[in-house]
């Protein structure tokens, strides 16, 4: 995992903070050792933390306080002598700006776990995809390449009206991303109608998708809207779309061919204004190549604009920032005595691989919240005592293919796109390629040639 970057102050003209170098471990340090420089480095880099000594001469308070200002983003932890705490210009300081304080000596590990949680609040300020309309029951969250990658896509399919496929594992967000790109289009003030395919009656399915008509069956005492046409004017989303029953495959493909729906015992079509984004954490292509259960025409339908959701291993980075994300946000049902996740927890976080992805990060960062009973959070609160080992076993796979999409990344980047002049660079064939294109589900920034 890369290092994070940390902006470390020390005007005082002394040696370094003792014990500095075992922060340099887990940090990228960058250290001013005046206040001119502190602000260069803050103008022309991108920080979320910053760690001063704080100096004790009351006149350059304010010029220090001018300094920690001038990084709006960032959270800022003191180091000071604990007689300085008896000046009220300085407590007012450390209560205006800070996050928090220690007291020299330091103890660096309550140091560190300081500084992990101020990076992770001062990265949310930037790192969720704000929402713009009905806030959902979390946002979406991350810093990581990808989920940058991902954002910036929400926001151009939300520009369009085309339908949708978000493919991805359980438990990575993919009816978040889909209440996203509707938060952010044209439909944003109509409705978003959440239907999950697998989950619908087998006897059911064609009423509760299409409605019915009073009297068209034993029972149907009066008119019911269906789910599509509740819909209208809005965001339809059809969430495990793979598990859709073949014979309910035609019906769907005719409403988005038509824009017209039929009630169970209607005798008129019924014109329907409505978004479609579907999702599946099954591989359609292959079902459909296959002829596995899933209609041809029905996926080219669907799979105008496709959407990856990453899975949370793919998205290191991510990992810690989401685990303090959680943990403040289950504030209200921790002990008062909880304070954050001790150094062995974030260790454990980083080397679990995580099969459930975010869902399953959420329940165990809600449950060592809940059943913590020690100041820090341990890998036996979140579950995690015996999958320390798990990550280390998967890493050389993942470390292959993150090298081998890195390079063919690098290849198209140098020949702008030329699938042919890349694949000499790669000494690879073009059909090899255009495989692992696909395979790693590269996008072009220019039309590559042949297509």
């Amino acid at each position: 995992m890369e290092k994070r970057k940390l902006l470390y102050l020390n005007a005082h003209g002394t040696d370094a903070l003792p014990g500095l170098g075992m922060l340099k471990e887990q940090w990228d340090i960058h250290a001013a050792t005046n206040l001119d420089q502190a602000r260069q480095l803050i103008e022309h880099s991108d920080f979320n933390v910053g760690l001063a000594w704080l100096e004790e001469k009351e006149s350059k308070l304010s010029a220090c306080e001018d300094v920690f200002l001038c990084g709006k983003q960032m959270a800022w932890v003191a180091l000071l002598e604990r007689p300085s705490l008896q000046r009220s210009s300085l407590r007012r300081l450390i209560h205006q700006i800070f996050f928090d304080y220690h007291t020299l000596p330091a103890d660096l590990d309550r140091l560190t776990l300081s500084l992990g949680h101020a990076y992770g609040m001062a990265a949310l300020r930037t790192s969720t995809l704000p929402s713009e309309g009905q806030q959902g029951e979390y946002e979406m969250v991350g810093v990581s390449p990808l989920m940058r990658e991902l954002f910036k896509s929400i926001r151009k399919m939300a520009s369009v009206d085309a339908p949708v496929l978000i493919q991805g594992e359980s438990g990575t967000g993919k009816e978040l991303a889909a209440a996203a790109i509707h938060e952010r289009s044209r439909r944003a003030k109509g409705p978003f109608v959440v239907v999950n395919c697998g989950a619908l009656p087998g006897g059911l399915i064609q009423s509760e998708l299409f409605g019915y008509e009073r009297g068209a069956f034993t029972g149907a005492q009066r008119r019911k809207i269906g789910r599509i046409e509740a819909a209208h004017g809005g965001t339809l989303f059809l969430d495990e779309i793979g598990d859709l029953p073949f014979d309910m495959q035609v019906n769907l493909l005719r409403f988005l061919q038509e824009q017209t729906i039929d009630r169970v015992g209607g005798r008129e079509p019924i014109d329907v204004d409505v978004r479609v984004i579907a999702a599946t954490n099954k591989d359609l292509e292959k079902a459909v190549a296959e002829k596995r259960g899933f209609r041809e025409d029905l996926y080219f339908r669907l799979n105008v604009l496709r959407l990856h959701m990453p899975a949370l291993r793919e998205r290191q980075d991510d990992i810690e920032l989401l685990a303090w994300f959680f943990f403040n946000r289950f504030a209200a049902e921790r002990s008062p005595g909880v304070k954050g996740f001790g150094r062995r927890a974030l260790e454990a976080m980083n080397q679990h691989s995580w099969p459930g992805n975010v869902r399953e990060l959420i329940n165990r960062v809600r449950r060592a919240v809940v059943l913590c009973d020690k100041p820090l959070i341990t890998p036996v609160d979140l579950g995690l005592e015996r999958r320390q080992t798990v990550r280390r076993i998967m890493t050389l796979a993942q470390a292959r293919d993150a090298a081998e999409r890195a390079a063919i990344m690098g290849a198209l980047r140098q020949a702008d796109g030329n699938v042919s002049q890349a694949a000499r660079q790669l000494n690879v064939s073009r059909v090899t390629l255009y495989r692992l294109v696909e395979k790693y589900r590269i996008r072009f920034e220019n039309p590559p040639d042949g297509v």
